[in-house]
């Protein structure tokens, strides 16, 4: 049984890409558009024992699969093709001979390759999970790859989170400045007043707003994000209105601030730990405090698993849930919530144009991370592209405030951003 005859096995109706196997065996369409080629034994192995998108990402990373017609660092197009595949139990009959086709050799899990990474002890003790070293460990897992390389996906405004696009044309720069904006504007800030940023990142949101005169103390998990950020703040010139810790938010212990930022933080908290995340967001804004929290979310709010390949590869730890739940742990707290919005197709815009720099610069990015790292941020960044696009996943902002005792905020009567 050749290895396009057991794929072909497995799929349920016509398959639009094409297959080449390194047994000489084909399979689709000869003047497929795109075509994917099993190049060893290994990638058999690894769509053989871990059947979906975990086995298909190994094969890849590892250059066991290549795709041809599709560039490494955006393969958009070929996961629009393969979203449309259909997979079937083989018979029994079927799966017997595919397994004396294949071997021993060809059902052993493979050694996964070095970019995937599960905590061993994720499964003996799964309440370790979101520790403060935990939480370290994931976000250094994921966030220290390379400043360099992370200013080659990300552009000059080094910001990893949803743009806003004023308009279709507009390039990623504005677009990622405009979401800066529309941040401060919702949060109401004014010169002189004092700014939480949480999870800051390389402290884009920090520096726009202390270029506007507003106090800034921002906080990252991430050790190089910090060295990043500090010396874009120097060099701004914006060191007496803003700094950047390396260390948990749950470290800073100040108090009284008009507002607070947590963009692309969320994702990394843990459901479990909304009800502290939020009382503590809550203790650290004055009365009459905002809070804008900006995150990935689902179209649901009902348990649903990050995906082994994101788990694995991108983001160990990650968790996602709906608008409503995010909603309902913030006023649980206290905090009234006064606006929120969805920016998904913002997002699905971002990561196409996230994947046009890796693409653009590839060679350096090789250079900088090695080939593996670069094809898992090519197909994650494209695979969430789609799944913004088709609605799988949602990104949204919430403004919050805290009241005063006697139920007053302060705020206008109407939205004060849009006028």
């Amino acid at each position: 049984m050749s290895i396009a005859e057991l794929v072909d096995a497995v799929v349920d109706g016509p398959l639009t890409v094409g297959l080449r196997a390194y047994d000489g065996s084909s399979l689709g369409p000869p003047d497929a558009p795109r075509t994917l080629r099993l190049r060893t034994p290994r990638a058999v192995a690894y769509l053989a024992t871990a059947p979906g998108d975990l086995g298909l990402a190994r094969a890849y990373v590892a250059g066991d699969l290549e795709i041809d017609g599709v560039h490494p660092g955006d393969p958009y197009d070929v996961l629009v093709d393969l979203a449309a595949v259909r997979f079937r139990r083989p018979s029994p009959a079927t799966a017997l001979e595919a397994a004396r086709a294949l071997g021993v050799r060809g059902l052993t899990p493979p050694p996964p390759p070095p970019q995937e990474h599960l905590p061993r002890w994720r499964r003996a003790a799964e309440g370790l999970r979101h520790s403060v070293t935990r939480d370290a460990e994931a976000i250094h897992r994921h966030y220290d790859v390379s400043n360099r390389f992370y200013e080659l996906v990300l552009g000059p405004t080094m910001a990893y989170t949803c743009a806003c696009y004023p308009d279709r044309d507009a390039t990623l720069e504005q677009a990622q400045e405009n979401k800066f904006r529309l941040v401060f504007d919702k949060l109401g800030l004014r010169e002189g007043d004092r700014l939480l940023d949480i999870g800051c990142g390389w402290g884009g949101m920090a520096r726009h707003a202390a270029r506007r005169g507003v106090h800034v103390t921002g906080v990252t998990l991430s050790r190089e994000q910090a060295q990043w950020a500090r010396k874009a703040i120097a060099d701004d010139g914006l060191t007496d209105l803003a700094e950047v810790r390396h260390g948990d938010y749950r470290d800073v212990t100040e108090t009284g601030f008009d507002a607070v930022s947590s963009i692309g933080l969320t994702e990394h908290v843990g459901v479990r730990q909304y009800p502290a995340y939020f009382r503590f967001i809550r203790d650290r804004l004055r009365p009459g405090g905002t809070l804008l929290n900006h995150c990935i979310t689902r179209p649901h709010n009902r348990h649903q698993e990050i995906g082994p390949f994101i788990d694995r590869y991108v983001f160990p730890d990650g968790e996602l849930t709906g608008s409503g739940r995010i909603i309902s742990a913030a006023q649980d707290t206290g905090l009234e919530v006064l606006h929120e919005e969805n920016l998904r197709p913002h997002y699905a815009l971002t990561l196409a144009q996230w994947c046009a720099n890796l693409v653009a610069n590839w060679d350096e990015c090789v250079d900088e991370v090695g080939e593996g790292t670069a094809r898992v941020w090519g197909l994650y960044m494209a695979g969430s592209r789609l799944g913004f696009e088709r609605g799988e996943v949602q990104l949204h902002q919430v403004l919050a405030v805290r009241p005063h005792d006697d139920g007053s905020t302060g705020l206008p009567l109407r939205p004060w951003w849009r006028g």
